[in-house]
């Protein structure tokens, strides 16, 4: 087998030859490298020879570098492939455009002063240096390839094999024992986390999780282990070495470059620490500020108690923002287009769908900083009618009469009339009033004097200033009274309400006078007036 290899690489070596010319390589390795000066964009590529990197060429328009590397790689090869001699015979002769170096008679590559140049070293100095990688990586190329260093090969990559056996075995152990170990050890802990939390969070629960998290992680390393076990059993052999080093920096470069990213980046983030370190000793401040401000060791003055803690968080948000703003330039990749781009993108995104949040937000700040209300205030929005229990930034919260929790958009308060039974304005309370129809028949002093009556006999209205009835409306069948009352006690406007209409059926009772409210059709013989005294039995009591 290894006489037929040599075989064909002789009659490739010989076809080559025959092909390419020395003059012809030596003028286009040279214009190669004369024709592109030495600016930044100037290509250039390594030689590559069993995966090791010999040196740099240069190349051009004309002739790629690649082109001109792999050239090279393979007169190097072809001249190691020629012979099992443990000897090469390198030499260096000055040529017409540079400085040749040949291999055992063959030209194998054609130094420039460009080159030189490239490299900024001496044009001799660099010749030599090169001659002398070209000699080793051809003695190297032959001694990878002996009977001996195959079997070296062949035990390596049994080594290997043994070393990946036993990583498999001792990690397929810890998935199964690890993992259900540390599923006990969280269970155990969780059961106090889950008494307290009164089975809100289950403690089975978390410690499956845990468990799939170990044996993510241990599959996570079952397969790094494979894919550099594969990686160093390539590498053993000189054939598949190019491979396992592909393989290798697909794997091992990206997280060396990340590393020395991190290095690279290690002032920027430290930077970034001291700013949010001092952000943070900042807000702990103003916390101990607003703290104070709470608890009445510090005072202000026409500064409302509830707005303490929205003030906080009003400046917090400030000072993270400006924070961020400030970290942002030292962020890594912070100024590549990428980083930019999805910026820009996140920002459209939020604009778009935040629109109805930021007016909410808005129209929180100007409901919380308005004074309209006060938590604990009795307020009608529209339908609805309660107490203020909390105002955030986005929605208010009542508690209704019937003790309903009521989510109100703090955009709605804003663009609807909202009613405040409990502000004070000029000291003599709310003006309690309903209406009620009577007759034309009866004298408008008698219903005037029991309106007023039943508004005395309620309690919660204020005697001074007295209670007074008002005429509005004279309609087809009844005149309309309504009697008006103050009172202080805003937040019980339902239950004095509802006793205050009790005592005017009572009162209009006692006098023999009906109610004409709403409406009828024609006059009944009898009064349609409920019986003053009830025995306080219900029909069909007994029965039940």
């Amino acid at each position: 087998m290894r006489a037929i290899l040599l075989s064909l690489s002789i009659l490739l070596f010989s076809w080559f030859g025959l092909n390419s010319p020395v003059l012809s390589q030596e003028k286009s390795e040279a214009e190669a490298s004369e024709q592109v000066e030495p600016t930044d964009s100037v290509y250039s590529h390594p030689v590559i020879v069993d995966g090791e990197e010999l040196f740099v060429v240069r190349g051009s328009t004309a002739l790629p570098a690649i082109e001109r590397a792999e050239s090279v790689a393979e007169r190097i090869i072809s001249v190691a492939e020629s012979s099992q001699a443990e000897l090469v015979n390198v030499d260096i002769r000055p040529g017409e455009l540079g400085r040749m170096i040949y291999a055992d008679n063959i030209m194998i590559t054609v130094t420039t002063a460009s080159d030189a140049e490239f490299e900024e070293m001496d044009i001799v100095v660099l010749s030599e240096l090169q001659a002398e990688a070209i000699r080793n990586t051809i003695l190297m190329y032959r001694t990878n390839r002996t009977d001996e260093a195959f079997a070296q090969s062949t035990f390596t990559a049994f080594a290997w094999s043994a070393v990946f056996a036993i990583y498999c075995t001792i990690l397929l152990l810890m998935r199964k024992r690890v993992s259900r170990l540390v599923a006990r050890i969280v269970e155990r802990r969780f059961h106090v986390v889950q008494a307290a939390t009164q089975d809100v969070l289950q403690a089975k629960a978390v410690s499956n999780l845990v468990k799939f998290f170990v044996r993510v992680f241990l599959d996570v390393l079952l397969f790094t282990g494979f894919y550099y076990y594969l990686s160093f059993v390539l590498h053993s052999f000189p054939n598949t070495k190019p491979i396992a080093a592909l393989l290798i920096r697909y794997v091992t470069d990206p997280i060396l470059e990340l590393m020395l990213g991190l290095v690279g980046y290690l002032p920027n983030l430290i930077t970034i620490a001291i700013i949010v370190a001092v952000t943070r000793w900042i807000i702990k401040g103003v916390r101990l500020f607003f703290e104070n401000l709470d608890q009445g060791t510090i005072t202000l003055k026409n500064f409302e108690p509830h707005w303490v803690w929205p003030t906080y968080n009003l400046i917090r948000l400030s000072l993270v923002l400006t924070c961020a703003v400030i970290c942002f330039p030292y962020i890594p990749g912070s100024n590549s287009a990428a980083f930019q781009g999805l910026t820009i993108m996140v920002g459209v995104m939020v604009s778009l769908g935040s629109n109805s949040v930021i007016s909410n937000v808005l129209a929180g700040l100007f409901v919380l900083y308005k004074r309209s209300m006060n938590v604990g205030d009795r307020i009608r929005v529209g339908e609805h009618y309660g107490d203020v229990m909390q105002i955030r930034l986005m929605d208010t919260y009542l508690k209704s009469v019937k003790n309903e929790l009521i989510s109100i958009p703090n955009a709605t308060l804003v663009s609807s009339e909202v009613i405040n039974y409990s502000s004070k304005i000029d000291g003599k309370g709310l003006l309690l009033h309903t209406t009620v129809g009577i007759g034309y028949e009866e004298p408008r002093n008698k219903v005037e004097a029991m309106l007023i009556e039943a508004a005395h006999r309620t309690n919660g209205l204020k005697k001074s200033p007295a209670p007074f009835v008002l005429v509005t409306g004279l309609a087809d069948f009844a005149m309309n009274y309504q009697i008006n009352a103050f009172t202080t006690r805003g937040s019980s406007l339902p239950l004095i309400l509802s006793d205050l209409h009790k005592h005017i059926s009572d009162v209009f009772n006692e006098n023999g006078v009906q109610i004409m409210t709403p409406s009828y059709e024609a006059d009944t013989p009898e009064l349609k007036i409920a019986e003053t005294n009830w025995d306080g039995e219900l029909a069909g009591a007994d029965k039940a």
